[in-house]
């Protein structure tokens, strides 16, 4: 199940978890994001983003919608970067993926990982890429209200073969 779900979001290793909630937080740790570090992330989303942070001693700072897609409004996302900010954590929403290509150059002119939250995006593309491929890890879940459902599950996926053998270390705690 790993292997080929990786395979299917464009992705060399899974990580199989059990909720999503907890694919968020192992997405975190294994990137190294700890006490007092900053995650850039949209004020709409489930809470499950703000608290894999907090969990971990780090701090959510939150960016507003867009009005029309509901995403991270991009346009607010370089005046909250400070020398804390150490990730963004990229949540695609209802199915509607977030515009990633000024996001990730923006990651890459700060020097800052991406968390991509791909939890309803199950067979998305932007450009003809599968959501879920863009940043240093993704996660996914397959709780009943997710387009991909066991009743409960997550997964982790990226292309990184240390950050796979992290996830897999903490998922076992």
């Amino acid at each position: 199940l790993e292997d080929k779900f990786a395979h299917l979001m464009g992705r060399k290793y899974g990580v199989a978890v059990c909720n999503g909630s907890v694919a968020l937080e192992l997405a975190l740790k294994a990137m190294g994001i700890g006490q007092n570090d900053e995650v850039i992330m949209p004020t709409f989303t489930i809470i499950s983003c703000a608290l894999a942070a907090i969990r971990l001693g780090a701090k959510p700072v939150l960016v507003d919608s867009d009005p029309i897609t509901w995403n991270m409004d991009i346009n607010q996302l370089e005046a909250k970067i400070t020398e804390n900010t150490k990730a963004i954590m990229v949540v695609h929403t209802y199915g509607l993926p977030v515009d990633m290509n000024p996001i990730l150059a923006i990651a890459e002119k700060h020097q800052l990982k991406i968390i991509e939250d791909a939890a309803e995006m199950h067979g998305q593309t932007y450009y003809g890429k599968p959501c879920g491929s863009f940043g240093e890890i993704s996660t996914f879940s397959f709780y009943p209200n997710k387009l991909v459902t066991t009743g409960e599950g997550g997964m982790v996926v990226m292309n990184d073969e240390t950050l796979r053998d992290k996830c897999q270390l903490l998922r076992n705690l």
